[in-house]
């Protein structure tokens, strides 16, 4: 063992789990399954001897874990077209196409956002998100369409990261989610974190979670379904998929968080970022971009409008 050695402790909240539970709750991004292939290769040890997956844990008991190091994806430049709304020599403003990674990760190590970038900026982009994450100061999901503004170098970088960490940045989603709601306007306030259930997933939970706050407002109101205008208060990972299925009404389109029988013409859910307000870290001017919503929002709107009227 020598690659990542990781060590754990039983708790006595913990007292007989099993070893596969117990590390998938520890490890960060590991699924209960990856962890079982680790514990099959000899790199799960209880108290110091190879631990059965079954194996059920006492208090004190002491885990070792030792994760092989992940593979370096080798980032290249491509040149993937971009609708930049902005740019001058510290940033960019880019509208992300649905489908698009923002950046290479197992899996997806090219037709990315950062491969793109990459090939337009030259190679002049922050280096503060490491290799794999050049000039990305936040990000949406692969199949969240909308606006993202990338840095060109440190100084711009640690800028706009602070108006992140202040929540001062302007971001403003529209989204179609399921159900009617009785008020016009309102906010969910509740902390996510990582699901107990599945590592994958993100929960409302009030273990190991972060405050998050989601204000929300009815733009129209549909049979069965209403398009939302939603500002965004914190930044947490899948904050809106996830604040909206707490409360019923998660984003039509949602794989993870919505309903099994998911609407699949929409290859994803529903959102989009189409509001973005920063301070320039440069200059100090307020900026702000909007973006409209794309073909397959509109097209679902319309579908719904049609839906009305029979």
């Amino acid at each position: 063992m020598k690659d990542n050695l990781q060590r754990f402790t039983a708790q006595p909240e913990q007292e007989g789990w099993r070893v596969d539970r117990f590390l998938a709750e520890q490890l960060e991004d590991a699924t209960r399954s990856a962890v079982q292939q680790l514990i099959a290769d000899g790199r799960v040890l209880l108290n110091g001897r190879p631990a059965p997956k079954s194996a059920r844990l006492k208090v004190g008991d002491e885990v070792l874990c030792d994760r092989p190091a992940p593979r370096e994806i080798e980032v290249v430049a491509q040149p993937i077209p971009l609708e930049i709304y902005y740019e001058d020599e510290d940033l960019l403003v880019v509208n992300k196409p649905k489908g698009m990674v923002v950046h290479p990760a197992p899996g997806n190590s090219d037709g990315t956002l950062v491969n793109a970038l990459l090939y337009h900026c030259k190679g002049s982009l922050s280096g503060i998100g490491g290799v794999l994450r050049p000039g990305i100061v936040h990000r949406i999901d692969k199949d969240t369409s909308g606006l993202l503004v990338v840095a060109k170098n440190d100084m711009a970088h640690q800028g706009l990261s602070a108006q992140l960490a202040t929540h001062s940045m302007t971001r403003v989603y529209q989204a179609v989610v399921y159900g009617s709601f009785s008020q016009d306007a309102g906010e969910v306030d509740a902390p996510i974190g990582r699901s107990e259930k599945d590592r994958k997933k993100m929960a409302v939970t009030a273990k190991n979670s972060k405050p998050a706050v989601t204000g929300y407002r009815v733009v129209t109101r549909y049979r069965g379904f209403t398009h939302l205008e939603l500002r965004l208060k914190t930044g947490r990972t899948h904050q809106i998929r996830v604040h909206m299925a707490s409360i019923g009404h998660p984003v039509a389109g949602d794989p993870v968080y919505g309903p099994r029988a998911v609407i699949r013409e929409l290859g994803g859910q529903c959102l989009h970022a189409g509001v973005l307000g920063f301070l320039h870290p440069r200059t100090g001017e307020y900026l702000s971009f909007e973006a409209p919503l794309p073909a397959y929002f509109t097209d679902f709107l319309h579908k719904l409008q049609k839906e009305e009227t029979r």
